[in-house]
């Protein structure tokens, strides 16, 4: 046997071998694939949106098919024709010869091959615009048109883009195919090139020459369209179209479709009478038309005509710009109110305004969360948010602004507990919501809680407490098990010192169900965890909960929305539900002003992601009111603003997803408010477009900005959030539950800023089920005199700091280990001008250190007080009596049974121990604060001693934590 012949079975064998390992290699690759489309059709199913889905996989595979079609097809048939029709007798050169033998063998391979590649490219391209296509198909009229073209919006909203891109992708098919029709052609010889001419077949001629005309011919249909793609350019005068554009571009555009169409004809006309003259003269007429109408005409107009008389000649389109932006971001009914703001402080002078003096919240929901957390985390297994919600409930007859959160889990402190095990079988979920008075402080300074505990008791009532699905549940748990079976999720701590455990089982429908091998191997594989197939903790009753933060399950199911950055829990008909607010923004709305929707929301809270794009928008409307359980993740949708166009639209492509407003519960509406998104991205609209004549806008002259906070540091500053409170504001009859921010002059450094304006939206929906309030979403705009000097929040934080008083008692404060904290600088319109509340925070900088509210710093005009309390503060601060009380007026002592971990609260009773701990206790803590106020740290720490001896003794005498 010849060594050739010993060779070719081991060359086959290990042929062999390769096409077996990438048969399963692609097998593999499926699979995976495919289990990831099961278990997306499990978890919509089991949400009740799988129509959700399949519309999207339907939308995406038809426009895949168009595209893959309408491209494979056109150059398949562009290059049989250019092969078909070529030269049998052509002489070649050998370099082409060459070519020929190169392709020849692989020809019938790459007239399907290379059709089908690029078919699967224009597939994929076509399939990420199926939203396009389906606004399109479902458009709603807005009912409004353009100053321009008298179209309705809509056309710019769904037409246009729809229309753009499908004459984008038809020329882009055109002009592939033609190049393949001049490659083929080329290389069989029906198009060669001599020393001075090029020849070329009449079948090559023909082809070349209809490909070229119809090119030409959707490139006239795309100038006429660009003639509409005016109205939303962006300049830096106007957003829309200008004089030069309405005069000179539009015209020019609606020439050179003209001049296009007509080099299209030649073109075709060469097709048939062989010469190329005329085309190619056309040609070049039109490249220099397109360089003078296009380029040049509109510049002159902008140089010699505009700019010399700018004001006059681009007043009217400015003011379509001014009028249609205040539509787009919903702001053109905004009241604007003169506000001749005093800046003297008088005895008695927030006599008017005690309802809302006794509202002012002095607790800092981004200051507070590490105290929530040391006093009410029991558990290294717990965690709160750094940023809390401030949220309203009715207690006692009264509605009140409370600052809360849940109690979530945090499973990267379980340590050298983390095994699978405990992380997705036992660890399952958080528990109940705590929940402290905004206007409130104990005496020593920690929030004056209104629910507190676990299990949590106080003032919210009975509830189902159980979090299973928050902002920082675990990626996926495995909960449920036959009726009878030992419970295995970790509930909560309780006993005495939280000694033992009591534990539970999940009997909600929260997930899909993994009954079968199938899915236990299809969640194995999506979560590339083994423990899910093989574990005995997995039975035929359990569900995999994923997908658990409430903004991602809302976004699945309602793709077409943008999702604000701030979804809040509330207690609600007794669940805890997270309410998320959803919005629909184009960027089509014609002449409105594009804001970036990232940039615009960002401030102390919400900072800018350096990794996003800004996702410009230029309309946008809070459509959506969503809410999502706590415990078992469903995600009910309410249609909130029913006149929304484009939500009637989506309405139309998935149909049975929203329930009207009608059906929210009273509750409900009494949780929801103004969302903090949109009143930002409205803020900054209004920090300009709040003037509405177009020469006063031209000038500039009384342009706006939102204040930098005060708190941020000046290495870094950030903008000033906006703020939840309850206040009055003038054409109010009675306070209400709003959102604000102030306005200062655009120009200038920020501390030297007055305050220009004041912005104060109602975010009260009512309590009526189903019923908007009549003020809900109402815009009040104070503006100040421009003569006048009230300052603002910049001026205002360099006053505190400055005050030889305040400083001095700042740096007792900060004396040993202690630090000060400034939290958020609070600004509301009463006593005829405008009152400035800052809480000031101490925190130890010891490792288990939290914020204690120690101080409140007001501030009215150029006069400034900072005491104990606000009521103190307001007191001092208005000539010895404010007139009117604060919240905080009669110090609460802190509960010292409640939140044990125990369950209930612990009495005193009889207990003659316990009594006497307390009372010892409470000694202890007057005088550690008489000590903290005289900055006595000795005394201090004497005292803190004392307090906690006490609070052992109470511990040991009650049995409880």
């Amino acid at each position: 046997m010849t060594s050739s012949t010993a060779q070719k079975p081991a060359r086959r064998s290990r042929t062999v071998i390769a096409v077996a390992i990438a048969v399963i290699a692609v097998v593999a690759i499926l699979f995976f694939v495919f289990t990831n489309l099961y278990t997306e059709v499990l978890w919509y199913n089991q949400l009740g949106f799988l129509s959700v889905l399949t519309t999207q996989w339907f939308a995406g595979a038809a426009m895949f098919g168009i595209g893959f079609f309408a491209m494979a097809i056109p150059v398949f048939i562009s290059i049989e024709i250019a092969f078909r029709f070529r030269p049998v007798y052509a002489k070649l050169n050998s370099q082409l010869d060459r070519y020929q033998q190169v392709v020849e063998p692989l020809r019938r391979v790459a007239a399907f091959g290379i059709p089908a590649v690029l078919g699967l490219f224009a597939g994929v391209s076509s399939a990420s615009r199926w939203q396009v296509t389906l606004q399109y198909l479902n458009r709603t009229p807005f009912g409004t048109t353009d100053p321009q073209f008298n179209m309705d919006i809509s056309f710019y909203v769904y037409d246009l883009p729809f229309w753009q891109g499908v004459v984008g992708f038809a020329s882009a098919v055109v002009l592939i195919a033609g190049i393949a029709a001049i490659a083929t052609s080329y290389l069989y010889g029906a198009i060669r090139f001599g020393q001075r001419e090029v020849r070329i077949s009449k079948t090559a001629r023909i082809q070349v020459a209809i490909t070229a005309g119809v090119y030409l011919l959707l490139q006239a249909v795309s100038i006429w369209l660009d003639q509409f793609a005016t109205l939303s350019n962006t300049g830096g005068l106007i957003t829309g179209a200008s004089y030069s554009d309405v005069n000179a571009t539009i015209p020019g555009l609606q020439i050179l479709a003209g001049i296009a169409v007509i080099v299209a004809v030649l073109f075709l006309l060469a097709a048939f009478i062989g010469r190329w003259r005329l085309p190619v003269i056309g040609t070049v007429l039109l490249i220099v038309s397109g360089l003078i109408l296009g380029s040049l005409y509109p510049w002159v107009v902008q140089r010699f005509q505009v700019l010399p008389s700018e004001r006059s000649l681009e007043q009217p389109y400015l003011q379509d710009n001014i009028d249609l932006t205040r539509d787009a971001y919903d702001v053109s009914d905004v009241d604007t109110i003169p506000y001749d703001a005093t800046t003297t402080a008088a005895p008695g002078q927030l006599r008017a305004d005690a309802a809302t003096t006794s509202s002012i919240r002095i607790l800092d929901p981004a200051l507070v969360s590490s105290t929530f957390a040391a006093l009410q985390q029991f558990r290294q297994y717990y965690q709160f948010p750094t940023d809390l919600n401030v949220d309203r409930y009715t207690i006692d007859g009264k509605t009140q602004d409370v600052v809360s959160s849940v109690r979530d889990l945090n499973l990267a402190q379980l340590g050298t507990s983390a095994s699978w095990y405990n992380q997705t079988v036992v660890y399952t979920h958080g528990y109940g919501i705590v929940a402290a008075y905004g206007n409130q402080r104990a005496v020593d300074g920690q929030p004056v809680f209104a629910e507190q505990g676990i299990p949590s008791t106080g003032a919210l009532g009975d509830y189902e407490q159980r979090i299973y699905f928050g902002e920082n549940s675990p990626d996926y748990s495995i909960v449920g098990a036959p009726e009878g079976s030992p419970q295995i999720e970790l509930d909560y701590p309780s006993g005495t010192n939280g000694a033992s455990q009591t534990y539970t089982t999940f009997t909600g429908d929260g997930g899909p169900k993994l009954d079968n091998v199938f899915n236990k191997l299809a969640y194995a594989l999506k979560f590339s965890s083994q423990e899910i197939f093989l574990s005995e903790a997995v039975n035929n009753d359990s569900q995999i909960l994923y997908d658990r933060d409430p903004a991602t399950r809302v976004s699945k199911v309602a793709p077409y929305l943008t999702i604000d950055s701030a979804p809040y829990a509330s207690v609600v008909d007794g669940k805890v539900v997270w309410i998320v607010d959803g919005y629909t923004t184009t960027s089509e709305y014609p002449y409105s002003r594009t804001e970036g929707l990232s940039a615009a929301i960002a401030d102390t809270y919400t900072p800018k992601p350096g990794y996003a794009p800004d996702n410009n928008i230029n309309y946008i409307r809070n459509s959506v009111k969503a809410t999502v359980d706590a415990y078992d993740g469903k995600v009910t949708l309410y249609a909130w603003d029913e006149t929304d166009p484009l939500l009637q639209t989506w309405q139309k492509i998935f149909p049975s997803t929203l329930k009207p407003m009608s059906d929210m519960s009273a509750q409900l509406m009494s949780h929801v408010r103004y969302p903090a998104d949109l009143f930002k991205v409205q803020r900054a609209i209004l920090g300009q477009y709040h003037v509405t004549d177009a020469g006063s806008f031209y000038s500039r002259e009384d342009a706006w900005t939102t204040p930098n906070d005060p708190t941020s540091p000046a290495s870094n500053p950030t903008t000033q959030p906006p703020y939840y409170l309850t206040l009055q504001v003038p054409t109010q009859d009675a306070p209400s539950y709003s959102i604000y921010s102030t306005f200062i002059p655009l120009t200038g450094q920020d501390t030297s800023k007055s305050l220009n304006g004041y912005l104060a939206v109602d975010s009260n929906a009512g309590s009526t089920a189903g019923e908007k309030s009549a003020d809900y979403g109402k815009m009040r705009l104070l503006t100040l005199p421009k003569d006048a000097t009230v300052p603002g929040p910049g001026q205002v934080q360099n006053k505190f700091n400055s005050d030889p008083t305040v400083s001095q008692a700042l740096n007792l404060l900060k004396q040993g280990s202690t630090e000060v904290l400034s939290g958020n600088l609070l600004t509301l319109p009463v006593g005829g001008g405008l009152l400035y509340v800052q809480p000031v925070y101490v925190r130890s900088r010891g490792e288990t250190s939290y914020p204690l509210l120690q101080k409140i710093l007001v501030g009215f005009g150029d006069k400034i007080a900072f005491e104990d309390t606000l009521d103190a503060a307001l007191d001092d601060l208005f000539g010895g009596n404010s007139g009117a009380t604060a919240g905080d007026g009669g110090i609460t002592t802190p509960a010292t049974g409640s939140g044990s971990g125990t369950g209930t609260p612990a009495g005193t009773g009889d207990n003659a121990a316990l009594t006497k701990a307390l009372s010892d206790a409470e000694a202890a803590l007057t005088a550690r604060t008489a000590a903290l106020q005289a900055a006595d740290w000795t005394a201090y720490g004497v005292a803190d001693q004392q307090l906690k001896d006490a609070v052992a003794a109470a511990i040991a005498a009650s049995g409880a934590q």
